[in-house]
């Protein structure tokens, strides 16, 4: 999912994505390999599982009834200029979705990492070959897009793979449902409840404005558990700050104009300090009698060292990532039970995450976008 640049330091996610958005794709639900820690959150979003991007019964009830909820109606209507009659009415025939407060709670304690089996989810046949026919189809905006923005073809199609299997998961929540259930109703037991109440809280405010300005009807608005839309699974705050015209018709449609997702997710990364012509990452081998492993994964996804510092400390570069110009991450990418991968990633590896706050979740997005590539 994207998240929101003023949102950096709060949750979110994204499903999934994500994936999935939350603590755990939009960022990050509970998988099959929980996302890496951040440095600034450890609620992010990987793709969602097919069954959380299906609505689900049962609801509850309507937020027609919730004090607290028509308060929170009446204040978006005062900050952003919009009829209180208006707000109270959309957010009052919300319904409550209790499935996807257990969703957002994190993976229990001690849950294992897999990167082996997390990859296998995404780098398959099935999103391969709808990569390649996507591709195709929309060859020139990606050629547009990488030569206006400077984002690669091959990292804007893995985005959209790994989000929505270019457009054949895009999530059948209604998104009003979604983050209403999360501004109103989120649960007490997740550790930064009050962050991530106040972060979906101000998704469900864009989302107002959002439809109001747009001559949209809220309640028509689907997509996934935690509230984010369209082929690239935009948060409501992130559709309004970088989605993008891309096709020229007058109007933003991530959902049905490849063209629009193409420009606005390129335009995403190039917000987030996209470096044309960086590489994301570079192998790592280790000098076992100098390694001190500890102090290198302390930062984790944040670019902290000089190729200088990594070779002090027993990381061996190859003969690019020694001539590389800027800070590195020393990434872990645990397999279990089975010994980690690392990897040094670069200022665009830190990038792709800022999608999604997982270092798993960004090296999908790469290897499925290589894969495409190859496979064309």
């Amino acid at each position: 999912m994207a998240l929101p640049l003023t949102r950096r330091r709060l949750a979110c996610a994204t499903a999934l994505l994500a994936g999935a958005l939350l603590s755990g794709p939009l960022a990050g639900e509970a998988r099959a390999a929980t996302p890496q820690a951040k440095p600034r959150t450890s609620a992010t979003r990987a793709a969602a599982p097919k069954a959380r991007h299906r609505a689900a019964a049962p609801v509850t009830h309507s937020y027609a009834g919730r004090e607290d909820a028509m308060r929170a109606a009446d204040d978006i209507a005062s900050r952003r200029d919009l009829d209180p009659a208006w707000t109270r009415q959309v957010i009052g025939q919300a319904q409550h979705l209790p499935q996807i407060t257990r969703w957002v709670l994190p993976a229990p304690a001690g849950t294992a990492k897999n990167w082996r089996v997390y990859r296998s989810r995404f780098i398959d046949p099935v999103r391969i070959a709808a990569g390649v026919a996507f591709w195709q189809a929309n060859a020139d905006a990606l050629e547009r897009a990488e030569r206006e923005f400077g984002v690669p073809a091959a990292i804007i199609v893995g985005i959209i793979g790994v989000e929505t299997i270019f457009g054949r998961q895009v999530g059948n929540f209604r998104v009003i449902d979604a983050l209403a259930t999360l501004s109103f109703d989120f649960p007490l037991a997740h550790p930064r409840a009050a962050e991530r109440r106040a972060f979906f809280l101000g998704e469900l405010e864009q989302l107002l404005s959002l439809a109001r300005r747009g001559g949209l009807d809220p309640a028509s608005l689907r997509g996934s558990y935690a509230g984010a839309m369209g082929l690239p699974q935009f948060m409501p705050s992130s559709w309004v700050r970088y989605a993008i015209d891309f096709d020229g018709d007058g109007r933003i449609d991530l959902f049905r104009s490849p063209v629009d997702v193409i420009g606005s997710v390129a335009n995403y990364f190039q917000a987030f300090g996209w470096k044309p012509g960086m590489p994301t990452h570079y192998p790592v081998q280790f000098a076992p009698e100098r390694l001190d492993l500890a102090p290198l994964l302390g930062p984790d996804i944040l670019p902290t060292f000089q190729p200088a510092d990594l070779a002090a400390r027993g990381v061996l570069l190859d003969t690019a990532g020694q001539q590389h110009t800027g800070p590195l991450a020393l990434v872990e990418l645990q397999n279990g039970g089975e010994a980690p991968q690392y990897l040094a990633g670069t200022e665009n590896f830190y990038v792709v995450t800022r999608y999604n706050w997982s270092s798993y979740y960004a090296m999908a997005v790469i290897e499925l976008g290589e894969a495409i590539a190859r496979a064309r």
